[in-house]
């Protein structure tokens, strides 16, 4: 007799300040600048979409976005380190879109480090194309400064 294997429930759920400690290490793990608590709160305070995705109460990641008149830009968007290369970015990149297109939004933007190759390769693999760069946009080690690309999905 063998047990059958139950799949975690994976949900999304509303990045709240219950969710904010675990939201930090993961940051502080998956990046060398990471976003502080004063950036979050500064968000929540703000009302813009940011959601935690969650399975069996462990963190998969997280994603803010702030809406604006016909577009939403997404500030962050981060899978546990963990977690990583399993497809969960794909599905957090669908929920946004998905909430987007209910906001009525025209257009997704994003900046992304010109470093961060993976990271891009998930934009554009979802849709997203490279409009443009911003330069030294990001910290960088040794008090330098990165570039950003800027990407855009068109959601009409």
């Amino acid at each position: 007799m063998s047990a059958q294997m139950q799949a975690p429930e994976v949900q999304f759920a509303p990045l709240l300040a219950d969710w904010l400690d675990a939201v930090l290490q993961v940051e502080q793990r998956a990046y060398d600048h990471p976003w502080n608590r004063t950036n979050f709160m500064d968000a929540l305070h703000s009302g813009y979409q940011a959601q935690v995705l969650v399975a069996d109460s462990h963190l998969l990641g997280y994603f803010v976005a702030m809406k604006g008149v016909d577009e939403v830009h997404l500030l962050n968007i981060t899978v546990a380190p963990e977690f990583q290369g399993q497809g969960w970015a794909r599905i957090m990149l669908d929920a946004l879109t998905l909430w987007a297109r209910g906001q009525n939004a025209q257009w997704l933007w994003l900046e992304v480090r010109v470093s961060n190759t993976r990271a891009m390769q998930v934009y554009e693999s979802h849709g997203y194309r490279r409009v443009g760069q911003r330069k030294q946009y990001y910290p960088a080690a040794n008090g330098q400064r990165e570039d950003a690309v800027v990407m855009s999905l068109r959601l009409l």
